[in-house]
This record gives C-alpha cells, structure tokens and sequence, in this order.
C-alpha cells in the first residue's frame, strides 16, 4: 500500500493552510498514494487562544474538514486529517483537537479526540499548558479498513504507551500518530519514542508532522516518519515541508509479530 505523509509549517491563516494541504494531497495521490496524512492542527497553529476563538469553527461547519471530505472522495483516497483545531460549544470555551480518518467516499469513518494534553516546562523560555485551550478526549478509537485496523493517537499520546498496548491488542496493525513536535522534545525523543511504541506492538507507526517556524513564538521538530512493525525507520521527512512516499508491505506485522509474540505475553499482576 503507497502511502504518503504531509509535512507542512502551518501558520495562523486557515486559507493559506488549507491552499497548501490541499494542494499536496492532490500531489501525493498523483504520485500513486492510496493513504494520505496530514499533521496535527493541519488548520491552524497558534499560540492565541482569543484569535483562535474568532477563527474556529464547529466540526459541522468547518471548511477544512469539508474540503478534505471532498478530495477523498474526487481522488479516490483514505485520508487522515491528523487533527483539526475545533469549537466544543463547552462552557468554558476550550477546542477539540480531533483527528478524522476519511473514506474514499468522503465519509468520516472515525474520529478521535486527543486524550493527552501537553502540560509542560520545558525550560525557563518554553512552556506549553495544552489543556487551558482544549479539553481532553475520553475514548480510544480503532477504525476498520479494507486494509487492516487503525489505531488513533495524537502527538503527546505517544509516551503513553499503555494507549498504544490497547489499540493493538484492539487489533490495529497500523497507529497514525500525527504530530506538532517541540523541536527540543523532538530531537531528543521524537524517534526514540515512535521505534518503541512500533516495536512493543509489532505495529506501523505513521506520524506525519508539522515542521519549520511556525509563528513568533512557536516552532516545530519535522521529521515526519514511518517506522515499521521491527522498528525500523522507513523514512523521515527531514526539517522542510513535503510529502513522504512510502510503500508498505503490510505482511510485515505478521512476521514481526511471529518473530517475538509479546502481544499474547502480558499477564496480570499484583503491586505495586
């Protein structure tokens, strides 16, 4: 299965973003590409909570998502929009940052909404609290392809590794993790993490991911990557916006998985 990944620097213009994702898409299923990623908050990437207030959109109404439903469905393509930055309707005024995986039809067959929140000091001049502007999800999603189960994660979930056990004893094959990585995080733990994550489960990991400066005050690691279900890096998107091409040979789950079974290993136990 050809499959493609998006690396982009989005910025706060919704237009522009949308111009430009949209326009590799259409790239990348040109070039072949059956399944298609886009990187968390492919909409928009700002460190206002106010301006972002004024610019979202509810999913229902939201033209990034509508536009994306319509490529699928033009192109013939699965899609992932890595995540969208959405109005709630909550109370307190807090986004969704909610993933979509869509059919060549144009129909969502599923959603998922970040589950954990980037709340962190890094150092005395980068500082990120994700939950004061969006809320948390509550539910693991596995989502059902002509071409095996996908497992939903979002950035910062990826050191939970106790998410990515459950999707794949789930029956995921394949763990889409976009993202829009701290580029000191990411060059410390960006690719250690996704290794570990494929090798524990015997999984794909897809992570697509926001690159480049991205604002004043905000910049991101790159380095899109896919890593194959023995660990190995299949490619990385290097630092610049563009697409990664990749041929998967989705058998390699099966024999990884045969080769070391720990999947059928956990056991229950005490403490502590």
């Amino acid at each position: 299965m050809r499959t493609a990944l998006i690396q982009i620097t989005a910025g706060e213009d919704l237009a522009a973003n949308l111009n430009t994702v949209r326009d590799m898409v259409r790239d990348a299923a040109s070039a072949g590409a059956e399944f298609v990623l886009t990187p968390e908050v492919s909409n928009i990437l700002s460190s206002s909570r106010r301006y972002q207030a004024q610019v979202l959109h509810q999913e229902a109404d939201d033209p990034f998502l509508s536009a994306m439903q319509t490529e699928a469905r033009a192109l013939g393509i699965w899609l992932l929009v890595g995540s969208l930055a959405l109005k709630t309707g909550e109370a307190d005024g807090r986004f969704a940052n909610r993933s979509f995986l869509i059919s060549p039809d144009g129909v969502i067959q599923a959603r998922y909404d970040k589950i954990h929140m980037f709340d962190v000091k890094i150092d005395e001049t980068e500082t990120y609290r994700e939950s004061a502007a969006y809320r948390p999800g509550a539910r693991a999603v596995v989502a059902e392809t002509p071409f095996g189960k996908i497992g939903m994660t979002i950035c910062y979930d990826m050191r939970f590794p106790h998410l990515f056990r459950r999707l794949s004893k789930a029956g995921a094959t394949i763990i889409t993790a976009p993202a829009a990585f701290s580029p000191v995080t990411g060059k410390a733990h960006w690719e250690s993490l996704l290794r570990a994550r494929a090798i524990e489960n015997g999984v794909f990991i897809l992570a697509p991911a926001q690159c480049g400066q991205n604002g004043p005050k905000r910049a991101t690691h790159g380095h899109s990557l896919v890593i194959s279900p023995w660990g190995e890096v299949l490619a990385d998107g290097g630092d610049t916006p563009g697409i990664t091409m990749v041929d998967l040979d989705l058998a390699d789950v099966g024999r990884s998985r045969r080769r070391v079974p720990s999947l059928d290993h956990d056991r229950e136990f005490e403490g502590p």
